[in-house]
């Protein structure tokens, strides 16, 4: 990794039978729970069923959502809790679970305190759409949010000698003849295994990338590229079902509206280039959008172009604010030219209003009035400082906001309402919390705010 650490999974002969709480999944939520287990005094284990470790999380770019934090002031922000449920909720349709929603908002400022508690700085500051307030934390290296939280956790879960093991698939929960859970049977070494454990956490991420999930509950986006990683395939929804569990909001599946797709792989374009000053154009180089709309309007705003994608415009000014456009830049995926003229040539636009269109915005940033599309957000600089650059984009299935429900304590529910003994989740596993829109930068505050619970409940319920 960038700073020469490097993360030594356990060895799998050391895999024992029996722990305190068995974690399943590696990405934020199962790293951060399980430090908060061991740090309460639990015995965790990691069970992961890639080679590569941290799910989804290694995809995430643009930051981490928190209101009233310390960052925040040090920045000039005044920001609340309040504002900060009211734009999720309005952003999700006023569809989300209120329970979970008032938890999250409330105890966003605490995980970042908590990260920093174990030196894990998110001390820079963007906007991501559906924000009114720069509340997406990031690190001052501007680093893409994903991969530093990854490696930063990890770097603990070392630390504290936290077994984590790879290559290993858990086929079913274990339950007791009263539906407790007790345990897990897995695959390890082409070996059926039988691990004992007081409770188990699942987080194993959604089903982005799982196409009998995909469709059997949204059969409309058949064809779509995703961006999740290919373990993404909805194994720990089918985990807890089979134990009872109740799922919710299925069908809401968010489509990412900036997904560069001309080559082999898609790779997510995060929102805080948005975030950061960058315009949406068409093929004839014209804005159609309020670039910062939700993730939900954005995308169909681009989807009513008629199948052409479009594209992201921004300058060298833009491109030092997310530090992430260097890699996209690495593997191809950058159109740039020295001048806007230039760049409409070498991008395949069809019109020339490229110049114009960036002229008027420039204007409408310093005037800081957008009347062509209401942008309100993510105009603190303009497209004026060359060389310039395009990316472009489509739509590609990105998100899944249903799945397993769960009360505010991460205990899992089933048909009933009545918690399942024994089994929590955290993370993209469960539904509810976005309504029918994720805003960007909520899944990767989900991941370390749930974790956390979870692994404090976990801590609870076995010592009652």
């Amino acid at each position: 990794m960038a700073d020469g650490f490097k993360f030594t999974p356990s060895n799998p002969n050391n895999l024992a039978n029996n722990y305190d709480v068995i974690i399943i999944g590696s990405g934020g939520a199962g790293l951060t729970s399980a430090i908060q287990a061991y740090e309460l005094g639990l015995n965790p284990v990691i069970l992961e069923k890639m080679d590569k470790i941290g799910g989804n999380t290694t995809r995430a770019s643009s930051g981490m959502n928190a209101a009233e934090t310390l960052v925040q002031l040090k920045h000039k922000v005044v920001d609340s809790f309040e504002d900060f449920y009211a734009e999720t909720y309005k952003g999700g349709g006023e569809q989300n679970n209120q329970e979970l929603l008032k938890y999250f908002t409330e105890h966003s400022a605490l995980a970042i305190d908590w990260l920093s508690d174990h030196n894990i700085e998110l001390d820079d500051l963007t906007i991501t759409g559906g924000m009114s307030k720069m509340r997406t934390h990031r690190p001052s290296s501007m680093a893409a949010i994903g991969g530093f939280l990854v490696t930063e956790l990890l770097k603990q879960v070392a630390l504290d000698n936290i077994p984590l093991f790879t290559n290993v698939k858990v086929d079913a929960l274990l339950t007791d003849d009263d539906g407790v859970v007790t345990g897990v049977k897995a695959t390890a070494n082409d070996q059926e295994v039988v691990i004992s454990g007081k409770a188990v956490v699942l987080a194993t991420g959604g089903f982005g990338a799982g196409k009998d999930l995909l469709a059997k509950y949204r059969p409309d986006l058949d064809g779509l590229n995703t961006t999740n990683q290919p373990g993404a395939t909805g194994d720990g929804i089918k985990l807890a079902t089979a134990v009872g569990a109740k799922l919710v909001d299925m069908d809401q599946v968010q489509v990412h509206p900036t997904v560069q797709q001309d080559t082999d792989h898609a790779f997510l374009i995060g929102e805080a280039v948005r975030g950061e000053g960058a315009i949406l154009v068409n093929n004839e180089g014209q804005r159609f959008v309020n670039e910062l709309d939700t993730r939900k309007n954005v995308t169909a705003a681009i989807d009513g172009l008629g199948g052409t994608g479009a594209y992201l415009i921004f300058d060298r000014g833009i491109r030092n604010r997310a530090k992430a456009i260097e890699f996209y830049d690495s593997i191809g995926l950058v159109k740039t030219a020295d001048s806007l003229p230039e760049l409409a040539e070498v991008t395949g636009l069809t019109g020339h209003h490229l110049a114009d269109t960036v002229a008027i915005w420039n204007q409408a940033v310093a005037d800081h009035n957008d009347a062509d599309f209401n942008r309100t957000t993510g105009m603190d600089r303009d497209i004026a400082s060359g060389p310039f650059y395009s990316i472009h984009i489509a739509p590609a299935v990105h998100y899944t906001m249903g799945g397993v429900a769960i009360n505010h304590k991460t205990e899992v529910q089933n048909e009933s309402g009545q918690a399942i003994q024994g089994l929590y989740a955290a993370g993209e596993i469960v539904g509810g919390l976005h309504g029918n829109n994720r805003i960007g930068g909520n899944s990767i505050a989900e991941t370390i705010i749930f974790g956390r619970q979870a692994g404090q409940q976990v801590f609870s319920y076995i010592n009652a």
